[in-house]
């Protein structure tokens, strides 16, 4: 069985469901929304962690996979829950070696129970992982230096090209699809796999401005040039990644009594708070339909 079988053998639910919901909000002005569904492919691999990883694992062939992130980290839960799945061995390296004698929280705990190896390490370490002689000392010290390495988010060419295809699920369903945005290989992805006339629209959840050079470099790497036709919006990080206030946890239930989903919080709230804001600043014409990417679901 190839890896690509293995992958298949998961049972994945692609595409993903399109949603329609009215919303007063979006309905007075006449414009409709959708809900993209990336949170029901799989239950361990949810939204783009699903589409991100995929590619990664198929690639790695079987071999360990190590990957990066902070102590609540998406990714590193997902690439477990992966491992797990697979029998894939998997090492994450961890933001903060302060964290090394605590207990662990319970994204790191899920981790942990999923079969990964933690690795911590400093944050001055961490902040230089991709300098080439930094990775090879901090996978020497992690015993990983024969595995997979998967970036911090997953996002590498593979994963770009992997997000396309949630860009060509979508071609002639919205005219404009917005989506949360970390590390910014879900948004390159997706506006390469666009039709033309269709717009992307990303809303980082972390505050710094570097977001649009990332994600020109990560398609620069991938389909050798620009690709789609995608901006950003900056004004909705509430404070920066993993930072929330209790305006946006209100907001988030009373989208969730309205629709009946849940919301999950560091992301797909930000995104869903930025598309209120802007509707009602008039950004999306009458007629429009704006379809927003559910990429994760509440933890529990």
């Amino acid at each position: 069985m190839t890896s690509h079988d293995t992958l298949a053998a998961l049972h994945p639910r692609l595409p993903s469901p399109v949603q329609e919901v009215r919303d007063d909000r979006f309905a007075r002005l006449g414009v409709r929304l959708l809900l993209k569904r990336d949170d029901l492919i799989h239950p361990d691999l949810i939204g783009n962690k699903w589409r991100k990883l995929a590619p990664n694992l198929a690639a790695a062939d079987g071999r360990p996979i190590v990957t990066f992130g902070g102590a609540y980290s998406n990714h590193l839960r997902a690439t477990a829950a992966a491992g797990r799945l697979l029998g894939i061995p998997t090492i994450g390296v961890v933001r903060g070696d302060e964290l090394a004698d605590r207990p662990l929280n319970p994204s790191l705990a899920r981790c942990a129970a999923d079969g990964m190896r933690l690795h911590f390490v400093d944050r001055s370490t961490y902040r230089h992982k991709t300098n080439p002689a930094t990775l090879a000392r901090v996978l020497r010290a992690a015993g990983a230096e024969e595995a997979c390495v998967v970036p911090e988010g997953g996002s590498n060419a593979l994963a770009v090209r992997g997000c396309r295809a949630l860009g060509e699920e979508l071609r002639g369903r919205a005219d404009v699809v917005a989506v949360a945005c970390g590390t910014g290989g879900t948004l390159a992805g997706l506006a390469a796999g666009l039709a033309p006339g269709q717009r992307a629209l990303g809303i980082p959840v972390l505050k710094g401005g570097f977001l649009g050079d990332e994600i020109r470099t990560l398609q620069e790497r991938t389909f050798g040039g620009p690709q789609g036709d995608w901006r950003l919006d900056e004004r909705f990080h509430f404070g920066g990644y993993a930072r929330t206030t209790p305006g946006l946890h209100r907001f988030a239930d009373d989208f969730e009594r309205r629709h009946g989903t849940g919301v999950e919080r560091l992301y797909v709230a930000k995104m869903l708070y930025g598309l209120v804001a802007l509707a009602d600043e008039g950004a999306f014409a009458p007629g429009t339909v704006v379809a927003a990417v559910i990429t994760g679901a509440p933890q529990p």
